[in-house]
């Protein structure tokens, strides 16, 4: 607990708080006889506290944006993939409690447990500290100036754009293509392929087929333009 705490740069005057926010249901069904709460309650919390301060960050970075780009630009900060990336760099993988069928099949490193002990770990700094500290680590962890230019990034529709270039002229056909996966379930890497009338001119990877296809036609737009 000392070393993740030096990690979030914050020392927990309740340590059962931040116990439960890294204890998965499985390991809290396979201990029943314990009592012990899983982090699933410390998870639903910490999506809203993680919600406001976003919110309020965003809405003070940028006065000019209207709604709709503010609430996209949330989603994007929020979602699964950049909770995910906040977990490993505190790598709260390695201090996660896992039932045994959980830690076999990989839970220390699978995508959505890490993210959900993400959300908990604001919500249990919530709870320990108030909401001043939540958002200075959640500042310090997930809403830096690099970090919203990675979103932004992320966010772009390639796919859209790169349709909308090929449309300027008549007949043309794009095709995408899943054409290998590799990595453990838990995991997985997609490699995917596009094709203008029949020929490739982009390819990419990606954690899902959708961002695989999606970095093909950045790809693509970049060869094409």
């Amino acid at each position: 607990m000392e070393v993740l705490e030096q990690k979030l740069n914050y020392h927990f005057r309740q340590p059962q708080l931040l116990a439960e926010a890294l204890s998965h249901s499985s390991y809290a069904n396979e201990h029943r006889s314990e009592h012990l709460n899983s982090n699933e309650r410390l998870e639903f919390l910490g999506d809203s506290v993680l919600g406001f301060v976003t919110a309020e960050f965003l809405f003070k970075q940028h006065p000019d944006l209207p709604e709709g780009d503010l609430t996209r630009i949330r989603a994007a900060l929020v979602c699964e993939q950049s909770l995910y990336e906040v977990a490993q760099k505190l790598e709260l993988g390695q201090h996660l409690k896992l039932g045994r069928g959980e830690e076999a099949g990989g839970g220390r490193t699978r995508t959505s447990i890490l993210a959900d002990a993400t959300e908990a770990v604001f919500a249990a700094v919530y709870l320990d500290g108030g909401i001043q500290e939540a958002a200075r680590l959640i500042h310090r962890v997930l809403l830096d100036a690099e970090k919203e230019e990675a979103v932004e990034e992320r966010r772009r529709d390639y796919k859209t754009a790169l349709q909308e270039l090929v449309q300027r002229q008549a007949d043309q056909v794009l095709l995408y293509q899943v054409v290998g996966e590799f990595g453990p379930d838990h995991n997985k890497t997609f490699e995917a392929e596009v094709l203008l009338n029949g020929s490739v001119v982009g390819k990419g990877q990606g954690h899902s087929k959708k961002e695989a296809e999606q970095a093909a036609a950045k790809a693509a737009l970049q060869a094409l333009q």
